[in-house]
C-alpha cells in the first residue's frame, strides 16, 4: 500500500487519519479516565462517584450512537466527526483545568457523544472512503487504532506523572490531542470522487431479521462486559493482595494486545466464519472476566488485561464490521443500532458495580454478574447462528 501523507485520498492515510481519530475520540477523550482512576481515587475521586461518571460518559456515548443512525450523507457525517473531535479535546481541557464535579459530569456526558462520533461516524467515513474491493482487512487495521488510543493515554499519564500530577496528564492529553485532530479533520474530508449515493438508499424493517435482533442483543451483553473491565480494570488489580502498582502494567497491557486483536480476529473471522470467532471471544473475555476472583497472582491477572485487551477491541470489529455487510448501502443504520444496544449496557454496568462493591467492599459480586450477561451473550449469538439465512 502506497503511502502520501497528506493524500485525502490514499488509503493508507485515510487508515491513518481513522486511527488517530480514535486516539483522540476514544483514547484522550474516554480510556485516559481509566488510566488515571487509581491516582485519581487517591487524591479526588471516590469510588461511587468514578462509576457515576463512567455511566455518564456513556450516556452521552449512547446518545451519540442513537443520533449517528440519523447521518444520511457524507456531508452531515464529516461535519459531527469533525464536532466529535473538537469535543474530545475541549472536554479533556476541562478535566485539567477544574475539580468542579458538575463540570466534570457535564464534560463526561459531551466527551461520551465525540467518542461516538469517532467511533461510529469516523468508522463509516473510513469504510466510505477506502478504495479497495475486500475492506475488511482495512477496517481491522482501522479498529486497532481503539488498542493504540488505550497505549496512547497510558504512555503520556506515565510519562508525565514522573514529573507532574494527574491534572496536568489531561493537559498534556489535550494539547497533544489538538495536533492529532487536525490532520483526522484534514484527511478525513469529502472528496467529489467518493461514492456518496450508497448512503441515500431507504432503509428497510426487512435488515432487522430474527439474527439482526438477537445479534444486536449479544451487543448490549458484550457492552456490559466492556465497561466494568473498562471503567475499573487497573483498580481491580491494584487492589488484590500483592497486586499494589499493577494496575498500570495490567492496563497497558490490555492496549497492546488491543492493538493486533482486530486484525488477528478479523482474519480467523474470515477464514473460521465471523459468528464462531465472536463467540471464542466473548468465551475468553469472561474467563478474564473471572480471573481475578479466584487468585491473585500476577501473572494470571495480567493474563486478565490481555484477554480483556485482547477481545473487546476485536468484538468491536467483528460486530461493526459484520454489520456494515448486513446493511451494505447504509451501515450507519446497523452500527448505530448495535451501538445503541452496547451503549445500553455500557450506560447500566457501572451503576450496579458501584451498588455491589459498595454492599461487599470489593470487585468479586461485580466480576460474577457480568461474567454471567456476557455469558448469555454467547447463548444468544448460538441461537442467532441458527436463525441465520
Amino acid at each position: 500500500m502506497n503511502f502520501n501523507l497528506f493524500d485525502r485520498t490514499n488509503n493508507a492515510a485515510i487508515l491513518l487519519a481513522g486511527i488517530i481519530g480514535l486516539i483522540v475520540g476514544v483514547g484522550a477523550a474516554r480510556f485516559a479516565f481509566t488510566s488515571l482512576l487509581p491516582f485519581m481515587l487517591e487524591d479526588y475521586l471516590s469510588i461511587t462517584s468514578a462509576g457515576l461518571m463512567a455511566s455518564f460518559n456513556f450516556v452521552g456515548y449512547l446518545s451519540g450512537a442513537i443520533f449517528s443512525i440519523f447521518l444520511k450523507d457524507i456531508n452531515s457525517k464529516i461535519k459531527f466527526f469533525r464536532f466529535g473531535l473538537i469535543i474530545s479535546v475541549l472536554t479533556t481541557l476541562i478535566l485539567a483545568t477544574t475539580t468542579n464535579e458538575i463540570l466534570w459530569i457535564i464534560s463526561r456526558v459531551i466527551a461520551g457523544f465525540g467518542s461516538a462520533m469517532a467511533l461510529i461516524v469516523g468508522g463509516s467515513i473510513v469504510m466510505v472512503k477506502l478504495n479497495m474491493k475486500n475492506k475488511t482487512k482495512a477496517m481491522g487495521i482501522h479498529f486497532s487504532g481503539i488498542g493504540l488510543s488505550i497505549v496512547f493515554g497510558e504512555v503520556i499519564t506515565q510519562i508525565v506523572l514522573k514529573y507532574s500530577s494527574w491534572n496536568d496528564v489531561w493537559l498534556v492529553l489535550s494539547l497533544v490531542s489538538i495536533v492529532l485532530a487536525t490532520y483526522s479533520i484534514y484527511i478525513l474530508n469529502y472528496e467529489k470522487n467518493i461514492n456518496i449515493t450508497s448512503d441515500n438508499h431507504k432503509v428497510s424493517k426487512n435488515i432487522f431479521t430474527p439474527y439482526v435482533i438477537l445479534l444486536v442483543m449479544a451487543y448490549f451483553t458484550e457492552g456490559v462486559g466492556f465497561v466494568v473491565q473498562g471503567t475499573f480494570l487497573p483498580d481491580i488489580i491494584n487492589s488484590l493482595d500483592g497486586l499494589k502498582g499493577y494496575g498500570s502494567i495490567g492496563w497497558l497491557i490490555v492496549g497492546l494486545s488491543g492493538v493486533p486483536s482486530s486484525i488477528i480476529l478479523m482474519r480467523l473471522a474470515h477464514k473460521y466464519g465471523i459468528d464462531n470467532i465472536i463467540i471464542l471471544a466473548m468465551s475468553l473475555q469472561v474467563i478474564g472476566i473471572l480471573i481475578p476472583t479466584f487468585t491473585n497472582n500476577t501473572y494470571l491477572n495480567l493474563l486478565s488485561g490481555a484477554l480483556y485487551g485482547g477481545t473487546f477491541i476485536g468484538l468491536v470489529a467483528l460486530f461493526m464490521t459484520n454489520a456494515g455487510h448486513i446493511a451494505k448501502h447504509n451501515p450507519v443504520i446497523i452500527m448505530g443500532s448495535m451501538t445503541s444496544a452496547y451503549g445500553i449496557g455500557q450506560v447500566s454496568a457501572p451503576l450496579y458495580s458501584v451498588y455491589l462493591i459498595h454492599i461487599f467492599g470489593n470487585y468479586n459480586t461485580t466480576l460474577y454478574l457480568t461474567s454471567f450477561i456476557v455469558s448469555c451473550g454467547i447463548v444468544l449469538l448460538f441461537i442467532a447462528k441458527s436463525k441465520k439465512v
